[in-house]
């Protein structure tokens, strides 16, 4: 026979779940912003929308649901790829800024509630984190405050919702990750990028003004450059004025080193390019017609899309 007290025990947990997400409910939306389907966003500040910026496939034609099922028209405010956050703005509503809570204390093994809307009602996923971690940068070069890795099924549709700790706290944004793993942007990533994309429509970011292409070269060259593997990225195109033609680099040349680091991918000059590099000079090691040269190349920020 079952055990009353297990029994009673696993009613209160049940009820308990779903009044987190009873709580959480006035604040979930959903977002018709893909070509097909949808995912979900939550109010940030009065007619304002938080969602994860890979769902939205256009910077246009986003309508928003509201809780009530009623939907009006969102307009792009800012996205950011690099931290998979964006920001609409929708007719104003009555509302407090969602309080969110720090992560630092989150550790593996924690229940965590991943809830969002669909356009049936609100939607939810019970699960434990799997894995916690320090500051990370993602695959686009984004600072992401602290790695989370959930274990549960996290729906297409709640992409862009909410993560609740046990006592209903905001931990961040629950969005897939590499592999479509469940992750959770946290809220100190949150709280940095959101000001900024309500400022600035994006999240500053390095400049070189370089086209590169990753290329092997010479084996007596990569060992008079002291690389342990003969690699390097080529320029194919240089923007005019740009930082790396106004520092003498020409087409042509071959990167290999950003500082003391290697560059083995072009991967890997996109993320050393995040928001801290902003008007830092950089010494970068190159390769021209077989000779090892250096240029200081002084970062620029990435000028805005016309």
């Amino acid at each position: 026979m079952p055990d009353p007290v297990s029994g009673f025990s696993l009613n209160l947990i049940s009820n308990h779940v779903s009044g987190l997400l009873d709580g959480i409910a006035p604040r979930l939306v959903t977002i018709h912003g893909r070509r097909r389907g949808t995912s979900s966003g939550f109010l940030w500040r009065p007619g304002l929308v938080i969602t994860a910026e890979e769902a939205l496939e256009a910077d246009d034609d986003i309508t928003v649901m509201r809780p009530d099922g009623s939907k009006v028209t969102a307009s792009l405010v800012g996205r950011d790829p690099s931290t998979d956050i964006a920001l609409l703005r929708t007719e104003e509503e009555p509302s407090d800024e969602i309080a969110f809570s720090p992560t630092d204390g989150l550790r593996a093994g924690h229940l965590v509630l991943a809830a969002g809307r669909q356009l049936e009602g609100p939607s939810a996923a019970l699960g434990i984190v799997s894995l916690t971690g320090a500051a990370w940068k993602s695959l686009r070069g984004g600072h992401i405050d602290r790695r989370i890795h959930l274990d549960l099924r996290l729906d297409f549709q709640s992409e862009g919702g909410v993560a609740l700790d046990t006592s209903g706290k905001v931990l961040g944004m629950a969005v897939f990750g590499p592999r479509r793993r469940a992750l959770v942007i946290p809220s100190e990533t949150i709280e940095r990028v959101a000001p900024q994309l309500l400022e600035k429509g994006r999240v500053a970011r390095g400049y070189l003004g370089l086209g590169l292409q990753p290329i092997r070269i010479d084996q007596a060259a990569a060992d008079t450059a002291g690389l342990s593997e003969p690699r390097g990225l080529i320029v194919v195109s240089l923007d005019q004025d740009g930082p790396g033609q106004s520092a003498g680099i020409r087409q042509g040349d071959i990167l290999v080193r950003w500082n003391n680091d290697t560059l083995p991918s072009v991967r890997r000059v996109f993320r050393l390019l995040g928001p801290e590099s902003v008007g830092q000079a950089v010494d970068l090691g190159i390769l021209r017609a077989g000779e090892h040269i250096t240029l200081a190349v002084e970062i620029r920020e990435r000028p805005a899309p016309q």
